[in-house]
């Protein structure tokens, strides 16, 4: 014909195509999808977490409280037996004075 060399396929284009096409198929399918997935799962589990440190914060708030109601209790406490031990030595001296009255 007009002395133009047969035209060729360039099969190395043509396999770094293919390549090329596999690599992206395996992102695709190979690694999106499946941490998709993963990313699924740890929303859930990250849900968990905050619902479980909520109660753990209700839980910290009422030991606290308790707390605050028994060092009341304890102060109130020590304040009465200081009052009754106070109680106590003035009788005992009221009832030293007493008898030492008598004996005279």
């Amino acid at each position: 014909m007009d002395g133009v060399p047969p035209s060729r396929r360039p099969w190395m284009l043509i396999a770094a195509a293919l390549v090329l096409l596999i690599m992206l198929a395996y992102v695709l399918l190979g690694a999106y999808l499946p941490s998709r997935q993963r990313m699924a799962g740890l929303e859930i589990e990250l849900t968990d977490v905050y619902q479980k440190e909520a109660e753990l914060q209700t839980q910290l708030a009422q030991a606290l409280q308790k707390g605050t109601v028994l060092q009341q209790q304890v102060a109130a406490l020590a304040a009465e037996r200081d009052a009754l031990l106070r109680r106590t030595r003035e009788l005992e001296q009221e009832l030293l004075r007493k008898r030492g009255g008598r004996r005279r």
